[in-house]
């Protein structure tokens, strides 16, 4: 019994995607305690399918396949990015369960500590588009923050013996040249990274005031396929298959660290077996690029042409986000200590993405 884990989100054994769940399982008892160190069930919380990269789904499927003594249980609002045909190759498995729910809802997530026994939570859960926080900032505060409180605050009565939370590297706000460590200041700068920072806060005040096992990980950008195309990523491969050009916000200077799924469900297998409980974990790549080359390098692949001034007929610029930070260098030095390092190359990955992407249309 050995769980793997191919990219973020449900996506993976194979290839699969992500989505934010709430998931658990429940292995062999005597294994459990081995390997991590709980009694038997792993929880994964997703409030609605598109977080940054469909990691849950992907660690959903992975869990599932590779546990079958575990039950999975998979906790999802469904909310408008939501597909479950990223989970439709685990659907019929006896160790795995699906939960239409949401974690704002306080009532409906204590009981659900209640009646399922929860030992592990990983919570993906969270609204997650940058441009749409701008303009409904309050709804991302309401879900990630409240959210986040509730579902914490039921997984301490509970006592569950660990609480896994997906942050963001966008908590740490831009740089040009600095790098970000575990250790370095919260400065957001658009209310999606806000959000994130301030359900960090809580979180972390529940290690603080009660010791309450959490651990905390900040991810850079996950790319990888079923990806819901309101990301750069699928986005640019959806327009582009549809003869649509590449929308660019501002000079399309900025860059980006993009990991592929699978090296980030590894990330957060690695956490959960080995993290320890009141920390953060970076999980980043030393991998960067602008936005403008990633659409330029899309373009080559899916319109096959090395023509620069035919490139640019594929390109649109509009005008930037109100706050668009240029770079988001983080160091990963921490969680390398506990054995975890990216493995799949970017022209592997987008390769990988692009092929299920044209095979779904």
């Amino acid at each position: 019994m050995h769980v793997c884990i191919f990219s973020v989100v449900v996506l993976f054994s194979v290839i699969s995607e992500k989505i934010k769940v709430i998931c658990e399982y429940f292995p062999n008892i005597q294994q459990l305690r081995k390997i991590f160190k709980s009694l038997g069930k792993l929880t994964f919380f997703t409030n609605n399918v598109c977080f940054s990269l469909n990691s849950a789904s992907h660690m959903v499927v992975s869990l599932v396949e590779d546990y079958p003594n575990y039950m999975i249980i998979n906790l999802d609002k469904l909310d408008y990015c939501a597909s479950l045909k990223n989970l439709e190759i685990i659907s019929n498995k006896q160790n795995y369960k699906f939960i239409q729910g949401d974690i704002c809802d306080s009532h409906f997530v204590k009981q659900l500590f209640e009646t399922e026994k929860i030992d592990i939570v990983l919570h993906f859960a969270a609204q997650t588009h940058v441009d749409l926080s701008f303009v409904r900032a309050f709804e991302f505060t309401y879900v990630n923050v409240y959210g986040t409180h509730v579902l914490v605050s039921a997984a301490h009565e509970a006592r569950v013996e660990k609480f896994i939370y997906v942050s963001t590297d966008e908590v740490y706000g831009g740089s040009l040249d600095k790098e970000f460590d575990e250790s370095s200041p919260k400065q957001p700068t658009n209310p999606y990274a806000s959000s994130k920072a301030a359900a960090e806060c809580f979180v972390q005040s529940y290690w603080e005031r009660y010791k309450f096992p959490v651990v905390i990980t900040r991810s850079s950008n996950v790319y990888g396929p079923h990806q819901y195309p309101e990301k750069v990523i699928p986005k640019f491969i959806s327009l582009l298959q549809h003869n649509r050009k590449c929308c660019i916000h501002g000079s399309g200077l900025q860059t980006r660290n993009f990991l592929y799924a699978t090296d980030v469900v590894e990330a957060f297998l690695t956490v959960l077996k080995k993290g320890k409980p009141g920390e953060i974990y970076n999980i980043g790549t030393n991998f960067e690029m602008s936005v403008v080359q990633l659409a330029k390098e899309l373009i080559q692949l899916i319109k096959e042409t090395n023509s620069e001034s035919e490139m640019e007929n594929w390109v649109d610029y509009v005008n930037d986000r109100p706050t668009n930070d240029m770079r988001y260098p983080m160091k990963s030095e921490k969680i390398h200590g506990l054995g975890w390092r990216p493995k799949v190359p970017w022209k592997e990955g987008i390769k990988k993405t692009n092929f299920i992407s044209h095979l779904l249309g």
